[in-house]
C-alpha cells in the first residue's frame, strides 16, 4: 500500500506542476505541446525526472505520435538546476556520483507496443545560460594529467567561453548525450547479469547504487528493486548515454521499444563535445529540448544499438582549418594500458606493439594532441585536456593495416581567438 501511495503521489505532483510549467514563446501558442520536467530543486524533487533505468519505472506523462514534446532537462551532475532556475554564474559546484545522470521523462508514447521502433526527431535545443566541464585522472587516458580541474562556461546561442581557459570560444553544437527508451524485463535481466559478470572479472562497470537514486521508491535505499536499477553511465541496446555529438537538431534517432509505451527519456545535454569526450565530460549544461516521435511497425534491426540519420553537414568539424595528430597501438615495454589490466595477461606487458588495438591508438592520439595544444598555445595540461574533450574529434583512419590500426585526433583551429 505504501508503494502504491508513493507512485500515486508522484503522478499527482506531476499533474499539479505541469499546469504552470512555462513554454518558450515560440511554442506558447501550441497547446498540444506535452511538457515534462523542470520543477523542484533537483531530480529527486522533480516528478518528471529519474536517474536510473528499470522496466518498473512509472511514466511521467503521455504523448501521441507526432505530438511535440518539450523536455526541461538537467545537467549531468544535477548541479545547475533546470535552465529557467539558473539566475547567476556558479563559482564552483560539487555533486555526488549517485546523482549522475538525471534524465527527463519517461514519456509514454500512446499506441506503442513492445517490438515497435520509435523514430525520435530532435526539433530544437535551447541551451541554458551556464555549463561546466571537468578534467583529470579519471578520463579516457588516466595519468595524462595530474589532479582534477573544473571549468565554468558562459553560454549564448553562438558560442561558449570561460575565464578558466581564456582565448577559446567553442561554437554551439548542442545535442543530448542521453536519449533512451526503457529496457524490457528480459533485456534488463541480461544487461544486469553481463555487467555484474564483467565487474567480477575486474572490468570497469558502474553497478547499481542506491545513493541519490530516483525514483526513490524503486531504486533508493530500501526500494522495491534497489539492487537492480541500472546506472545511466553506459549506452546499451535501448540507447542511453551514447554521447554522439551528431545528434543535433534536425537528426532523427531510431530507438527500440522494449515495453508498451516505449518510455522515452532525454538528458545529459552537451553544448559541445569532441568525438571521444576524453576528459570524461563535454560542456555539460541544462537545456530545453523539443522533439517529435513516429512509430514504425517495420523498423530497422536495432538488436546491437540505435540508428540515426541527418544532414551530412553535421559530420564536419566546426572550423575552416584544423591540425591533426595520429596514433598507432605502440607502448613502452613493461606497460599495461589501464583498460587492459583486468585481463591479467602475461603477454601484454612484454610487448611494445599491440595488434589492431584501436583503444591504444586513440590514447596515443589524445596524448599527442594535448602535447601540441600545450606547446603551441601555452595552456597547461589540465586546460589542454579539457579543450581536447570538448573540441577534438577522434576518427578512425584505418582498421586493416595490421598490426597498426590508426586513429587521428583533429583539433579545429578556429576555436582559438587569442593573438
Amino acid at each position: 500500500m505504501a508503494k502504491f501511495f508513493m507512485l500515486a503521489l508522484r503522478v499527482l505532483k506531476l499533474a499539479v506542476v505541469s499546469s504552470w510549467l512555462t513554454v518558450p514563446a515560440v511554442h506558447a501558442a501550441d497547446e498540444s505541446v506535452v511538457v515534462v520536467g523542470g520543477t523542484g530543486a533537483d531530480c529527486i524533487e522533480d516528478p518528471g525526472c529519474v536517474n536510473r533505468l528499470h522496466p518498473d519505472i512509472p511514466m511521467a506523462v503521455s504523448a501521441e505520435p507526432g505530438q511535440t514534446i518539450l523536455f526541461h532537462t538537467r545537467d549531468a551532475r544535477d548541479a545547475l538546476g533546470a535552465s529557467a532556475q539558473q539566475s547567476s554564474e556558479p563559482d564552483s559546484f560539487s555533486s555526488d556520483f549517485g546523482r549522475v545522470h538525471p534524465i527527463t521523462g519517461p514519456v509514454y508514447i500512446s499506441g506503442a507496443s513492445a517490438g515497435d521502433v520509435l523514430k525520435v526527431t530532435i526539433v530544437t535545443i535551447e541551451p541554458g545560460p551556464y555549463a561546466w566541464s571537468t578534467g583529470g585522472s579519471s578520463g579516457f587516458v588516466p595519468g595524462l594529467v595530474d589532479g582534477q580541474s573544473q571549468v565554468i562556461w558562459r553560454l549564448n546561442r553562438n558560442y561558449a567561453e570561460t575565464d578558466d581557459i581564456p582565448g577559446v570560444r567553442i561554437p554551439n553544437s548542442s545535442f543530448p548525450g542521453i536519449i533512451t527508451t526503457l529496457p524490457g524485463r528480459n533485456e534488463h535481466r541480461r544487461m544486469l547479469e553481463r555487467e555484474q559478470a564483467l565487474a567480477e572479472a575486474g572490468g570497469r562497470v558502474s553497478l547499481p547504487l542506491t545513493d541519490y537514486a530516483d525514483p526513490e521508491e524503486l531504486c533508493g535505499p530500501g526500494g522495491a528493486v534497489a539492487q537492480a536499477c541500472l546506472r545511466t553511465i553506459p549506452p546499451r541496446e535501448h540507447g542511453g548515454n551514447m554521447d554522439i555529438r551528431y545528434l543535433q537538431a534536425g537528426v532523427s534517432v531510431y530507438l527500440p521499444c522494449f515495453i508498451d509505451g516505449c518510455g522515452l527519456a532525454i538528458g545529459d545535454l552537451h553544448y559541445a563535445q569532441g568525438d571521444g569526450e576524453v576528459s570524461g565530460t563535454a560542456i555539460e549544461m541544462s537545456a530545453d529540448v523539443w522533439v517529435t516521435t513516429e512509430l514504425l511497425n517495420e523498423g530497422p534491426d536495432l538488436s546491437r544499438g540505435p540508428h540515426y540519420e541527418g544532414s551530412a553537414t553535421l559530420l564536419d568539424i566546426p572550423s575552416r582549418r584544423f591540425y591533426a595528430v595520429t596514433g598507432i597501438p605502440v607502448k613502452n615495454e613493461g606497460e599495461i594500458p589501464p583498460d587492459m589490466q583486468y585481463l591479467q595477461s602475461d603477454v601484454t606487458a612484454g610487448l611494445a606493439n599491440l595488434s589492431n588495438d584501436i583503444n591504444l591508438a586513440a590514447r596515443n592520439a589524445v596524448s599527442g594532441i594535448v602535447d601540441y595544444i600545450v606547446k603551441t598555445y601555452g595552456y597547461n595540461r589540465q586546460q589542454a585536456y579539457i579543450i581536447a574533450s570538448v573540441a577534438v574529434d577522434l576518427r578512425i583512419a584505418q582498421l586493416v593495416d595490421a598490426p597498426n590500426v590508426g586513429v587521428t585526433a583533429i583539433l579545429p583551429l578556429d576555436i582559438f581567438n587569442q593573438n
